[in-house]
């Protein structure tokens, strides 16, 4: 009986991180993002607690999203300014996992903390339907968490919550001192 043996690294090794992007179909991921809300509903007693789940679910999710996006779009490189890390998921984040770009990005008029991403027809949202009871579930809490891991990850420490407003609209809260640094920055 022979048996083989593989020289050196294993082929998985052997693939480079810049791959070429591949794209899922959406019955495909509408199917599992249901699953995961149905398993998430199930252990919850609230609504609050869902969404605090989902939220929990992506932020796993943007940690290693994280690596690969830094690897891939910025050779390594990781952004210092808050302006550049939120055009960042903006663009490369929600390209990477929704095939465009979000709607918009604003900052809030009275408050130089807080920022918005906001996205009419949220990916997350379009095939899960809601009972009238959650009516203000937003499985894009989903979504939120994403952001904030890969915000804290980046060194930008941030609350991101997730509301009904123009759509689907997530709330950057910054800490003091990201902006404090960001200021500093620009003093340079």
């Amino acid at each position: 009986m022979e048996t083989r043996f593989t020289k050196g690294k294993s082929a998985l090794l052997e693939r480079p991180l810049t791959r070429p992007k591949t794209e899922v179909s959406v019955s495909a991921f509408a199917l599992l993002f249901s699953e995961v809300v149905q398993y998430c509903q199930s252990r919850v007693y609230s609504v609050t607690e869902l969404q605090a789940r989902l939220a929990e679910m992506g932020q796993r999710v943007g940690a290693s999203l994280l690596d690969v996006l830094v690897l891939r779009e910025k050779n390594g490189k990781r952004e210092t300014k808050v302006l550049n890390i939120l055009l960042f998921i903006k663009v490369s984040v929600w390209r990477s996992l929704f095939g465009k770009e979000a709607d918009k990005l604003e900052q809030a008029n009275d408050d130089d903390k807080i920022y918005y991403i906001i996205e009419k027809e949220s990916l997350v949202n379009t095939y899960i339907s809601v009972p009238k009871e959650n009516s203000t579930l937003n499985c894009a809490a989903f979504t939120g968490g994403i952001i904030e891991a890969i915000l804290t990850h980046s060194g930008f420490p941030a609350k991101v919550t997730v509301h009904w407003h123009k759509g689907t609209t997530l709330m950057i809260k910054f800490d003091e001192a990201v902006i404090a640094r960001d200021k500093a920055l620009e003093g340079r």
